[in-house]
């Protein structure tokens, strides 16, 4: 049975891996932040040598929404930043055979053609509210590309995904992304009666967010067909909404049924985060969750943890 590494095992990414059905066919190290400090280079590298896994799946890093980024950006730099280093070079070392690195769409420049397209990676200028992140980000997955180059028998590829949103999310006002922030802003809307919910900025940007389970039945789909993958590879819809749309849509799972109103004052990021898909067409693979899906999903999980 083929043992696998992940990082990140107690994130949204990584609880979405070890629920899936898929799980079930492999041998899984998944140590905590307590057991492993992937910021301690020497106690990573001991690890990798110690357990010897025949692949690694890294989904570890600090991540948060545009409040976060901007209020932390040293810390979402280096932090990610150090983790990264620290997994890719241990492997390197160990000699260890596969890695599958999880990168992240803000890695693209700001101005960027959409749909964004693998080979925009370091092309411009990064969007500077979560620059920071993007660098570390951009680094792992350059990284990668150096290691397999100098030591071909190692393959070490970066998925890009879109935004993503699920169950393990987190709804913290402060530390969420965009869809579990707008899911608990209208539940509380509904319960407060509130007429009226603020979206930040015109409400006009676009945004691509899948499921996270798809994106762990797509990692079950890559280890299945690791060596056909491309190097660096975008997962994700190929469609994206505005996020006025996300709103409505948000609503009418949730049962808020005021209106809304416009921030002007507040930063609404990118206008738009498409990912191009026609490589992952290509490799065979499309994301089986609607949105409606999703959100009906997500929005169980959250009445779920409100009752634990």
């Amino acid at each position: 049975m083929k043992c696998i590494l992940l990082t990140g095992a107690g994130g949204m990414v990584g609880r979405n891996v070890r629920g899936h059905a898929l799980a079930n066919g492999f041998e899984w190290l998944t140590p905590s932040s307590k057991e492993l400090n992937l910021a301690d280079e020497q106690a990573v590298l001991a690890y990798v040598k110690t357990h010897k896994p025949d692949c690694v799946i890294h989904a570890a890093g600090l991540v948060g929404g545009i409040q976060a980024n901007m209020a932390d950006p040293v810390r979402f730099l280096v932090e990610n930043l150090r983790i990264g280093v620290n997994l890719l070079t241990a492997c390197k070392t160990v000699g260890i055979p596969q890695v599958i690195n999880l990168g992240s769409s803000c890695m693209y420049p700001r101005e960027a053609s959409n749909p964004l397209k693998e080979e925009a990676v370091l092309t411009g200028e990064l969007e500077p509210t979560n620059e920071g992140y993007a660098l570390a980000k951009i680094v792992a997955a350059r990284l990668c590309d150096y290691i397999s180059q100098e030591a071909p028998e190692l393959s070490y590829k970066t998925v890009i995904p879109c935004n993503l949103y699920g169950r393990y999310d987190h709804f913290e006002p402060n530390r969420s992304h965009m869809i579990p922030a707008v899911i608990h802003k209208l539940h509380q809307a509904k319960l407060s009666g509130s007429d009226v919910v603020d979206i930040w900025g015109d409400g006009l940007s676009r945004r691509e967010f899948m499921y996270a389970e798809d994106l762990a039945h797509f990692l079950f789909y890559a280890l299945d067909h690791f060596e056909t993958m491309p190097n660096m590879l975008n997962v994700g819809l190929g469609q994206d909404w505005s996020i006025n749309d996300y709103y409505q849509a948000a609503s009418i799972v949730v049962g808020y049924e005021g209106g809304f109103t416009h921030d002007l004052s507040k930063p609404a990021g990118m206008r738009q985060k498409l990912v191009d898909t026609q490589k992952l067409a290509q490799f065979g693979w499309s994301a089986p969750t609607s949105l409606e899906q999703g959100l009906t999903n997500t929005y169980q999980f959250y009445l779920e943890k409100l009752n634990d």
